[in-house]
């Protein structure tokens, strides 16, 4: 039963998170009246479909919901209509490569909104310190007192209890240097040692005090949305950065089961749980379709932006022939990831 119900939550999500990402693309492509073959919900053999008489466009639903497409006349080869993708100029074209990622970025923010409503956000002012053991680093042996309000770690500015635990958890087992707003004077606080936690090969610096709540006005919700946005932006592209420079191992990657597993497991604790991971994966597929790699968005882009600056294009064929090996190759490596997870799920 509970197999059942991880399906059917990351089916849901992810299936939802796709249709966005796909729809970011549509929406852009009719704003400037690219013909438009198919809109697909889904991969495989078509399950259902609508085709539209007046515009032309075949709505359709395929077997495999995670996934989905807009074919655009001349998106991946030449055509005659005038209205094809290849033949609209470069800027409308990276418009539209770039709106199914935005869009993804977008429904973060969404989700981010959603969870402000409902939830206590604390502040950077610490309360108080939890209890520990007996000869376990804390802050607040390296001088952290209650009533500071850290203003900064590691020179890196924090306004919630959000970018204050990300600094620390980034920092792992290195000191960091804090400056905290101590009776009303800026102070700073050399040397600070948390405690850590180990988690997939990973050292993890620990948060260990409790914070002030902040209060809510109309002006916070957009300020913290927009701030918690960012921060998951920059949560992936560190966490990228981190991996390609091997700082996280290959242990922390998850693909399509793991990340499977993790909706249907916040799905039965808590919806708010489920809000944010959902907000946290759109802004993460956001982001790595804007990488500059052959067969995602941020390739293409690349492309395009190229062909702004220097006024040339590159022969379709090369530009497809380049996407479809990147293609292949990115799918033989989320096979690999996949069957890592599973692995990863049996060895429990």
């Amino acid at each position: 039963m509970q197999i059942l119900s991880t399906i059917f939550w990351a089916v849901l999500v992810l299936g939802f998170l796709i249709f966005i990402h796909e729809f970011g693309h549509f929406i852009f492509a009719r704003i400037f009246k690219v013909k438009i073959n198919e809109f697909s919900l889904g991969m495989g053999p078509r399950l259902v479909w609508y085709d539209s008489k007046k515009t032309g466009i075949r709505y359709s639903l395929a077997m495999f919901p995670l996934g989905g497409f807009v074919a655009m006349e001349g998106e991946s080869d030449e055509s005659d209509d005038p209205n094809s993708f290849d033949k609209k100029p470069a800027w409308q074209r990276l418009i539209i490569s770039l709106a199914g990622p935005i869009t993804n970025i977008f429904i973060g923010f969404v989700a981010m909104v959603i969870l402000t409503v409902f939830i206590d956000v604390g502040g950077t002012t610490v309360d108080r310190f939890y209890d520990r053991n007996e000869g376990i680093v804390s802050s607040e042996s390296a001088g952290l007192m209650s009533g500071d309000t850290i203003l900064s770690v590691n020179g890196r500015g924090v306004k919630y209890l959000d970018d204050l635990s990300y600094e620390i958890m980034r920092s792992g087992n290195e000191p960091c240097d804090l400056l905290v707003l101590r009776d009303g004077e800026k102070t700073e606080i050399k040397n600070v040692i948390f405690p850590t936690a180990t988690e997939s090969g990973q050292v993890f610096g620990v948060r260990d005090f409790s914070v002030n709540i902040v209060e809510k006005n109309p002006l916070f919700f957009i300020d913290y949305s927009v701030r918690k946005t960012f921060l998951l932006v920059k949560m992936c592209v560190e966490s990228l950065f981190d991996l390609i420079t091997g700082r996280f191992s290959v242990e922390a990657v998850s693909g399509p089961v793991g990340i499977s597993e993790a909706i249907g497991e916040a799905a039965r604790t808590d919806i708010l749980n489920l809000v944010y991971l959902a907000g946290f994966i759109s802004v993460n597929l956001g982001i790595m379709n804007l990488l500059p790699i052959p067969a995602l968005d941020g390739g293409r882009s690349l492309v395009l932006i190229a062909e702004i600056i220097t006024k040339k294009r590159i022969p379709p064929k090369i530009e497809n022939t380049i996407n479809a090996v990147a293609l292949v190759l990115l799918l033989g490596l989320s096979v690999l990831v996949m069957f890592k997870d599973i692995f990863t799920i049996i060895g429990r």
